[in-house]
């Protein structure tokens, strides 16, 4: 793994780097407050490739690879984690769909997605009771006429109100003949097809600016082209895409705690306490000398994984690792700024409590916690 960055990566995580700290960064409170990340964002980040920094040119986008894409993800989170929730998500379907789909679902999709004439995309895979076990999933898809008929209901889907395309999976053969993944297909949905419906979003204790809602699909009819690579292999994508999915979650944390470090290191040395400011405490410096060290060697996992994938290699492993470590070492250092902010950290005239309500969900969602470990786990022994 070479440790420093070409041209290419450090150009990218420049254009994110401004575009967080002077767009995002100065708005974050008001998108938790509200609830809504403003179009203009959205249609910025698309401007400057961000929205699809590992798709090919031809397609629209970046052709910057796997690094420059996790770099520009701590930066985007670092200004806004809820920001970086949606180019998150919207990077992952145009990259699966960039290397899955025909060449006219590419076309009409990856273009879109990187233009911004489609604000975002969502990664329909979690159901109410499948969120883990994708494998248990009840939606189904059968054939009729010239197309697919889908039904069912799909959960925690970042984006939904406002995403140009849907990546769905659906059950395609009986689980009786096909158990656990095999007989899932996966589906491109675009926003308006009759018979998606649009839930509630939920009331979430984090990145509250990022949408999340419930889908619905009764008699969905979507066309045979809509099918996103080969029926019945569609288990793959989806685990392909989430391996890809937990190095940007990785970076995500590492974005949300090193704001919460940079913040920690400003109060430390203006809050004054017995005439001194608290930075000259051993029991502050040791906290930040954790949080900074941990940060660092999440920041390494993070990076060795994302250029496994841009090499071509296998990466699995090495992803969970780098999602399991940041995401539980990101909680920690957001958990240690609020004790450093003291009673403050606990009030929102800081950022320090928005940031540990946005860290939260790092160990949860693109797998938890203890999915990575059984994913860690298992390689070890194999």
């Amino acid at each position: 793994m070479k440790l420093s960055q070409n041209d290419t990566q450090t150009l990218v995580q420049k254009t994110a780097r401004d575009f967080a700290t002077r767009v995002l960064l100065p708005q974050a409170a008001a998108i938790d407050r509200n609830e809504l990340i403003p179009p203009e964002v959205l249609r910025g980040l698309a401007e400057l490739g961000l929205m699809a920094v590992n798709v090919a040119p031809a397609l629209g986008g970046s052709g910057a690879g796997a690094v420059s894409y996790a770099l520009a993800m701590q930066e985007v989170a670092r200004g806004c984690a809820s920001t970086a929730v949606t180019m998150a998500v919207t990077n992952m379907v145009g990259e699966v769909i960039a290397a899955f789909g025909t060449d006219e679902q590419r076309e009409r999709c990856c273009t879109r997605l990187a233009s911004g004439e489609w604000a975002a995309g969502s990664f329909a895979l979690s159901e109410p009771g499948a969120g883990s076990d994708p494998g248990g999933m009840q939606t189904t898809a059968r054939r009729e006429g010239d197309g697919w008929v889908l039904d069912g209901a799909k959960q925690w889907i970042t984006n939904a109100t406002f995403a140009g395309v849907f990546v769905v999976w659906a059950r395609t053969a009986p689980r009786e003949s096909h158990p656990g993944g095999r007989g899932i297909s996966c589906f491109l949905v675009e926003a308006g097809t009759p018979g998606l419906r649009i839930g509630r979003a939920e009331d979430k204790m984090g990145i509250r600016g990022s949408n999340t809602s419930s889908l619905e699909l009764e008699g969905c009819r979507v066309p045979a082209t809509a099918l996103l690579g080969k029926e019945n292999s569609g288990f793959k994508i989806a685990m392909m895409a989430l391996d890809g999915g937990r190095i940007g979650i990785s970076a995500q944390a590492i974005g949300i705690a090193r704001a919460a470090l940079d913040e920690s290191v400003t109060y430390a040395k203006d809050r004054k306490q017995f005439d001194r400011p608290i930075g000259e405490f051993q029991a502050i410096q040791w906290k930040l000398a954790n949080m900074k060290t941990e940060l660092d060697a999440s920041h390494l996992l993070c990076m060795r994984a994302a250029w496994l994938k841009e090499e071509g290699r296998v990466f699995g492993r090495e992803a969970a690792m780098a999602k399991l470590f940041a995401s539980e070492a990101a909680n920690r250092v957001c958990r240690e700024a609020v004790q450093i902010h003291g009673g403050y950290g606990y009030t929102r005239e800081f950022a320090a409590e928005r940031h540990m309500r946005d860290v939260r969900v790092t160990m949860i969602y693109e797998g938890t916690s203890e999915i990575q470990r059984v994913v860690i786990g298992r390689s070890v022994l194999a």
